[in-house]
């Protein structure tokens, strides 16, 4: 037990340890904690970190538990002792005692005064500066605004609709400023002294951002033309930030943990059409289409749903999703006619047991590597702004790069760059030369609009100089789309692309990044190139686009492949082919092998799905025609056969095409793994788009139809599927 004695002595020297009481400090201290319970308070717009700390037990409640436990005297009064001193004299005793640095803080929006200056000086230097700029500035449609005062706890301040933006000026620090206007830069002193002698273009329309740090950073002017953009990193226990939104003199101070940027402008557009409809038989028995093994599609729903959105109905191509996967399809052998094999199966629809599903496949043989022709290929790259963010042109030379390892030292390789004028950066070189074509690679910058044809053009003509008989040339355009000078209307483009293919010249398209992507514009190249459009939002994907399927990309096996479905009216009473809308024929142009069909490519497989309503089924939805003419004929000979499939080709180069056909059994089958898995991502992309025929059928259906049928996975590609199915699901709830 602790004798009386010892209580004493430890209360004394806890007494000798504490300083005399100081009502001014004692009053300043809890002026600043109120202060900063007040700033905490409410939810600012910008991105933070938590602000959660551990619960601190206090001083007080930490002596009397140490008090209160069995230990000798001399080890409790020492120990009373180190914490008093601790407390008192360490800079995290004070800052217990004095409250810390609130991690976030509100902003509190209003104009400057003299008296607030005087009482902060800290920032002083870039806030002078900023309003020496401003004034400096033309006046001409900058209205000043009136200031406004704090706002109450828990409700922002009223605001411009457009702020906060976070381009135009972004200050990193208060020590060493770097001012850049368009593509003049030039350091400034230190504090930012010499900022008002800005040059005179800067306007507050441009908008001005400054997050301050008391260490050092960078400031840098910047109109909003190109998407710049500006963010902060957290540095200590937190940023100062000060925002002029576009036109606005107002200012907003507070303190950040991060700040976001302001995204692009959505500016997308998607080459889609509306649902294939329901097709009756008995009025229209023929279904025809081109083939499509592009992926872009699947690639852009998967980048939207990782971002946390679902996509666009209208960007979502079911056929290209159901293609982006690998399926185990018998291959062709000797005794084929065709560079390629089609399989047909028939079985229930997953999502309606009283209609059928005719699941299509179609596999590529896959030629030798050591027997392809030599390459000579044209790397086509987009430098305009707008491909000036990390997922275009850097992610675009990193892609390139890992293309390099699977060329021969056979293969050639240039690059043309185009921006404001197309201009060739890198000359036909042998693709051993790893160091060089990744050097000019390295050396690709982005600035100015986007003369696309002007960068057509020239890859064209690069192609054809580098062209000697019996090789294969190929260019191949990154871009984000952006067609904004010269040819920017999809029609005039696919009418100059079309007489280029005449040449064996084919054009691929990849796209990069998001917020101003045109896939209506990549499609049109593509198809009118005779070549294949990808997106590519991640190096995975460039990984399996670029060096996976880059025989498929680059080596076509079949030009113009077309497949025309009749189906016998007395087995069949409706149908409807599942995606194809923009690949959709006329009846009439299956035989003209003067219309433009999709290229099949080495080892690329094609999958296409009908769901068909079987005669006398209760999912018929069109009623018969009274008035229907009924010649009492007997059953024909084809009574056992659902429907005639038909294939028609050219050889790569010929003009002339080849034709394949044979029946469609009418008896349904017990499906693969392969067919179950392309039913479960047709079902996926109809949810995505909302189409009517699914009925109750959800994703809860789709999921589990995924992962019974997943199969081998060697890459990992059905998984991320079910995965992305799993979010979409939960992005609709």
């Amino acid at each position: 037990m602790t004798s009386r004695d010892e209580f004493q002595d430890l209360k004394a020297a806890m007494d000798a340890a504490t300083p005399a009481p100081d009502a001014a400090r004692r009053a300043d201290v809890l002026a600043r904690a109120q202060a900063n319970f007040e700033a905490t308070q409410g939810s600012p717009a910008a991105a933070r970190q938590s602000s959660v700390s551990p619960d601190r037990r206090g001083f007080f409640r930490g002596a009397f538990d140490m008090l209160m436990t069995k230990t000798t005297g001399a080890l409790t009064a020492t120990t009373a002792l180190v914490a008093v001193g601790v407390l008192f004299l360490s800079p995290q005793g004070q800052e217990l005692l004095n409250g810390s640095a609130p991690l976030v803080q509100e902003p509190v929006t209003g104009t400057l005064t003299d008296d607030e200056i005087a009482a902060d000086p800290e920032p002083l230097p870039a806030l002078i500066a900023v309003e020496e700029a401003l004034e400096a500035a033309p006046e001409a449609d900058a209205p000043v605004l009136p200031a406004l005062s704090p706002a109450p706890r828990g409700v922002a301040p009223d605001a411009p609709a457009q702020a906060p933006q976070y381009e135009g000026i972004a200050l990193t620090g208060s020590a060493e400023l770097d001012v850049s206007r368009g593509e003049a830069d030039r350091e400034l002193g230190s504090n930012g002294a010499a900022l008002s002698e800005a040059p005179a273009p800067f306007s507050p329309e441009d908008g001005v951002s400054i997050f301050t740090n008391g260490d050092f950073g960078t400031l840098t002017l910047g109109d909003t033309d190109g998407g710049f953009e500006t963010g902060i990193s957290q540095f200590g226990a937190g940023n100062s930030a000060t925002i002029l939104a576009p036109g606005d003199r107002r200012i907003q101070r507070g303190v950040i943990a991060d700040v976001a940027s302001t995204p692009t402008p959505d500016t997308e557009e998607f080459a889609n059409a509306d649902d294939n409809p329901l097709r009756v038989v008995a009025d229209d028995p023929v279904s025809t289409f081109s083939i499509d093994v592009d992926t872009a599609s699947y690639a852009l729903l998967r980048s939207s749903l990782n971002r946390g959105q679902l996509p666009a109905p209208e960007a979502v191509r079911i056929e290209e999703m159901v293609n982006y996967f690998p399926y185990d399809y018998p291959a062709p052998d000797a005794d084929d006619v065709s560079p390629f094999r089609p399989t047909v199966e028939v079985f229930a629809t997953p999502w309606n047991p009283d209609t059928q599903l005719v699941h299509i496949g179609i596999q590529g043989e896959l030629p030798a590597i050591e027997d392809r022709p030599p390459l000579n290929l044209v790397f086509l790259v987009d430098t305009s702004g707008s491909m000036n963010e990390a997922a275009k042109l850097p992610l675009l030379i990193q892609s390139f790069r890992l293309m390099l390892d699977r060329l021969t030292p056979e293969d050639q390789v240039a690059i043309v760059t185009y921006a404001g004028s197309a201009g060739v950066a890198l000359e036909p070189t042998a693709a051993s030369d790893t160091a060089t074509i990744s050097a000019a690679l390295t050396a690709l910058q982005a600035g100015g609009s986007t003369n696309g044809v002007g960068g057509l053009q020239a890859a064209y003509d690069l192609a054809a100089e580098m062209t000697e008989d019996g090789e294969v040339s190929r260019v191949l355009l990154a871009t984000d789309g952006d067609f904004n000078v010269g040819i920017s209307d999809p029609t005039a483009l696919e009418d100059y692309i079309a007489e280029q293919r005449e040449t064996g010249i084919y054009l691929s398209v990849l796209g990069f990044g998001r917020g101003n992507l045109q896939d209506d514009t990549m499609q049109a190249l593509a198809q009118n190139g005779n070549g294949t459009a990808a997106f590519i939002d991640t190096l995975h994907e460039a990984q399996r686009v670029l060096v996976d399927q880059l025989a498929g990309a680059l080596f076509p096996i079949a030009d113009d492949l077309k497949v025309q479905v009749e189906f016998n009216p007395e087995a069949i009473a409706e149908y409807r082919l599942i995606g194809y809308e923009t690949r959709a024929l006329a009846r009439e142009d299956f035989a003209n092998d003067a219309v433009d069909a999709g290229e099949l490519g080495a080892g690329h497989s094609v999958t296409a799905i009908y769901e068909v309503t079987p005669v006398g089924s209760p999912a018929q939805l069109v009623a018969p025609l009274r008035y229907a003419t009924d010649d009492g004929a007997s059953e024909t000979e084809f009574g056992d056969e659902l429907g005639f499939i038909s294939l028609r080709w050219k050889e790569p180069g010929e003009d002339d095409s080849t034709l394949i056909d044979f029946p469609i059994a009418a008896t349904p089958s017990e499906p693969g793994t392969e067919a179950q898995f392309a039913a479960a991502i047709a079902g996926f992309g109809q949810l995505l788009r909302g189409n009517a025929f699914l009925g109750d059928w959800g994703y809860e259906e789709a999921i589990a139809l995924a992962n019974a049928s997943r199969g081998e996975d060697e890459f990992g590609y059905r998984t991320e599927a079910i995965q992305l199915m799993r979010l979409a699901q939960s992005l609709t709830q």
